[in-house]
């Protein structure tokens, strides 16, 4: 969606068009559009007042929004619903009086923009030690929420950690962790099993990515993140193994099928596509693309 959203986008308004951070996390698809004159900045200060900008996919806090506000820009959010969904599940727990446990990643996009909803209210813990160290009263009202692309076991981990040190805490009535991410993990547990190794399309910066990797090595196998069928290296390889290929959320479906290409140019490779789950969920276009497409 938000990918669709910025090519609409120039279509409609031409360039410069400016995107506050990258609008997902993969160089490929950052490449294409900044070659098609899309402008990504790491603050607001670098759009020009009344300029056109994108909200990424990670969503921003309400600080950003001020500040595009107050520099007359044409804002359009392509936040995932699934990350707007925490952001107001932030909102309803400061509102209740609860402090957050926001389970995820220093640093990150996604998080930077949730903590941004309630910075009052809000502790980021990152792993299982961290909940070791917290320092909260037992009395308090406690809530958690999570980043929408980590490792679902990893996640699991850490809520039952909270629960057995916080045992009044509470959490959402749906999970955070989007689709997308749990479908790919619950595909590499699945087949990593049959395989020799584990090829992982998406970038460095890619949350999901990350945890795609870290999951095939947790189960003993070689895994590789790369952006591009380029940077495949036959010397991997002997020519004799099963290897998995899979992807990130973001990482577009035609570098998947180069890398599978190359596999098959190199070593005569056959291929086998194993489908686990399918997805059928679309969203749409933020509505301030929706009404000016439609005048």
């Amino acid at each position: 969606m938000a990918i669709e959203s910025l090519e609409r986008a120039l279509d409609l308004f031409g360039v410069p068009i400016f995107v506050y951070h990258e609008i997902v996390h993969n160089r490929p698809v950052v490449e294409r559009f900044r070659a098609k004159g899309v402008v990504f900045v790491d603050s607001i200060d670098e759009v020009p007042r009344g300029g056109t900008l994108l909200y990424s996919a990670h969503g921003v806090s309400p600080a950003i929004r001020n500040a595009a506000q107050a520099r007359s820009l044409r804002a359009i959010d392509a936040t995932c619903p699934l990350v707007t969904k925490v952001h107001v599940e932030a909102i309803k727990f400061a509102r209740e009086g609860y402090h957050i446990l926001l389970i995820g990643h220093e640093g990150h996009d996604e998080v930077l923009g949730t903590m941004g909803e309630a910075p009052h209210a809000m502790t980021l813990v990152e792993d299982v030690a961290h909940v070791a160290r917290l320092n909260l009263p037992t009395t308090d009202r406690l809530a958690y929420l999570t980043q929408t692309t980590l490792s679902v076991d990893e996640a699991a981990e850490i809520i039952a950690a909270l629960k057995t040190r916080y045992p009044a805490i509470v959490g959402p009535k749906k999970e955070d962790i989007c689709y997308a991410t749990q479908n790919r993990q619950e595909a590499v547990k699945t087949i990593v099993g049959e395989v020799d190794s584990v090829i992982v399309l998406g970038s460095r910066n890619s949350s999901n990515s990350n945890r795609l990797a870290e999951l095939a090595q947790a189960n003993g196998k070689p895994a590789r993140l790369i952006d591009t069928a380029d940077e495949l290296d036959p010397a991997w390889f002997t020519g004799h193994e099963t290897v998995l290929v899979t992807a990130g959320a973001s990482a577009p479906e035609d570098v998947v099928q180069a890398c599978i290409e190359r596999l098959k140019a190199l070593f005569n490779a056959t291929v086998e596509s194993r489908v686990v789950r399918e997805e059928n969920v679309s969203f749409p276009l933020p509505r301030e693309l929706t009404v000016l497409a439609n005048r």
